[in-house]
């Protein structure tokens, strides 16, 4: 498939630039894969889709906040850096984004901070626009950890990032079951679920597992190649634990629903499947990238927000529902004003 094939027109007022006031209250498609037919609901109404032992596996990635302003030394330049993932603990060193990166050269201190509470020297450059940082502070790490979070925004992506970041973003840009840090971006579809609707499911007697797949800045990336298969995902860090990947086999074997709330976690289990379809435990990391035609062998239900045209999430949402039902639940959607993006509203596909 080509890159062009996923362009389509999405007027800016459909790009949620805030959450809803309720999690659980957001809009859902419902799209049903057999017949083609589609329900506009309301997404706890997500429970009415799900029975006892049905299983949804959810990503327990918890997001940190990645986006810091400082100044550079001498001239006061103000510059952006956007902490990517910590290299070596003892050290503090860090892999980051710096913008404008044409200011900044191997040397060069940046300062943290309305008392330069933080100091960091630029030791590396590994692309164009990224760097390593190695922060300069004698403190214990758990207080150099609090100092450098404390100054730290919550990482909005950049169709919200033209508001300003707002106290509420602290809890909303994140699931309520985040656990394990180290994602830069939120699995979407996860921030949907409201511990009450949680509760409900669990009545019901739907079954719960987590996988982990520490959400890089890759998912948001320009795909700039026409050709699909030259595009090269970031890699990022997965965990499935031996407990979860039972449970999966075993929903699997007595043909029972198998949800993936969101597409790293459908990524993630696809990482991990054997030629047979089973999955298996992992811990390690994946640059996978889901498009057509692609057969998708483990979960067969999907949860997912609606994506910006042309982005890697669009297409692995596509892979698993078919490009051409995928554009007309999109071409719906845009008719019944559903809100995209981020803090947008969510379909089910099963």
């Amino acid at each position: 498939m080509k890159l062009s094939q996923f362009g389509f027109n999405l007027p800016d007022e459909l790009i949620a630039l805030h959450p809803t006031q309720n999690r659980d209250e957001s809009r859902l498609l419902v799209f049903h894969k057999k017949t083609g037919e589609i329900e506009h609901k309301v997404f706890k109404d997500i429970k009415d889709y799900f029975s006892d032992k049905d299983l949804m596996i959810f990503n327990d990635t918890k997001v940190f906040p990645a986006r810091l302003y400082g100044n550079k030394e001498k001239t006061g330049a103000r510059i952006e850096v956007f902490l990517l993932r910590e290299l070596n603990r003892e050290q503090r060193l860090w892999d980051v984004l710096v913008d404008p990166a044409r200011k900044i050269r191997i040397g060069n201190k940046l300062y943290f901070g309305e008392n330069d509470d933080l100091v960091a020297e630029v030791i590396d450059n590994t692309t164009s626009r990224g760097r390593t940082l190695r922060f300069l502070i004698d403190s214990d790490y758990d207080t150099f950890k609090n100092t450098l979070y404390s100054l730290g925004e919550t990482p909005l992506p950049t169709h919200i990032i033209k508001r300003q970041v707002e106290e509420e973003d602290k809890e909303r840009y994140q699931t309520i079951y985040a656990k394990n840090e180290g994602a830069v971006a939120a699995p979407t579809a996860g921030m949907h679920f409201s511990r009450e609707l949680l509760k409900r499911l669990e009545i019901l007697g739907v079954e719960f597992g987590y996988i982990t797949l520490h959400v890089g800045l890759g998912n948001f990336r320009t795909v700039d190649v026409e050709d699909l298969t030259k595009h090269k995902m970031d890699s990022e860090q997965i965990i499935i634990s031996e407990e979860v990947a039972s449970v999966v086999n075993k929903a699997k074997e007595e043909k029972r629903k198998v949800c993936a709330v969101g597409t790293t976690v459908l990524r993630t289990l696809e990482s991990a499947v054997t030629t047979s379809g089973y999955l298996k435990p992992f811990d390690g990391w994946t640059n996978k990238f889901i498009f057509p035609p692609y057969d998708v062998m483990v979960p067969n239900a999907l949860i997912s927000n609606f994506h910006m045209p042309k982005s890697t999430l669009m297409m692995t949402v596509a892979a698993f529902m078919g490009y051409n039902e995928l554009m007309h639940a999109y071409d719906v959607a845009i008719k019944e004003k559903y809100h995209f993006g981020t803090y947008g509203d969510a379909m089910l596909i099963i």
